[in-house]
């Protein structure tokens, strides 16, 4: 057993140095500690059922190291910014002023048709409207735009607005959410009155119901006749 574990942490090292030397481009959503204890999970719950020969608790006794490590990698990380830096890498900028930094594209292997997609992607179409772009330690891309192409908000212009309250859907299918229908404040009094004004029989005919902050309601009958 003691070797099975020194294997599984043996391995989990192994895994987690390479995916370090992948780079932040194929890591998705994932901190590298994360992804690799993920792939290795899956693979060891996958090999008892590969081999019914195989005992049960050589695939859990390693699951079982791998979750412990999982979960002091995690504890070391929250207490030493030198162990997120050396696990999880630093954010990279990509481009400083509107100017790609060619050599920080070429370390991260990020090539310039990608990072391009990712700015479009992004509602950006042009490089000099971009003051810093930075490559996040989750492979995405944050953007902070030049001054004079910052969208301009109500706060910029000093002013006071009203928080809207979130869409509720309140019928799904045919049948009515009663517990969003109370959220936003409405009755089946108010539902059927909404019906009859659309000319719609029954709330069973309604697809999907949505009250908006405005109290407007939007509606998209089992017909697919979108209003």
């Amino acid at each position: 057993m003691f070797i099975l574990v020194i294997r599984t942490i043996i391995l989990y090292s192994f895994l987690l140095i390479i995916m370090r030397l992948m780079g932040k481009r194929q890591l998705g959503q994932l901190e590298p500690f994360d992804l690799v204890t993920a792939l290795m999970i899956s693979e060891l719950a996958a090999l008892p059922m590969e081999d019914n020969r195989m005992p049960l608790i050589s695939s859990m006794i390693p699951i079982t190291t791998l979750v412990v490590l999982q979960i002091i990698t995690s504890i070391i990380q929250l207490k030493s910014e030198k162990a997120r830096t050396l696990l999880n890498g630093e954010p990279s900028i990509l481009i400083k002023d509107g100017e790609v930094d060619l050599k920080e594209l070429r370390n991260q292997r990020f090539n310039l048709d990608d990072l391009l997609e990712e700015l479009r992607l992004n509602g950006y179409f042009n490089l000099s409207d971009i003051h810093y772009a930075v490559l996040e330690t989750n492979g995405n891309i944050s953007i902070m735009p030049k001054e004079e192409n910052t969208p301009i908000t109500p706060k910029v212009l000093n002013l006071s607005v009203q928080e809207k309250p979130m869409p509720m859907i309140i019928i799904n299918d045919g049948s009515i959410n009663k517990q969003n229908l109370e959220k936003v404040g409405k009755n089946m009094k108010w539902v059927k009155k909404q019906l009859r004004k659309n000319n719609i029989e029954s709330y069973e005919d309604v697809f999907i119901g949505i009250v908006y902050n405005d109290d407007k309601f939007f509606y998209q009958l089992k017909e697919n006749n979108e209003k």
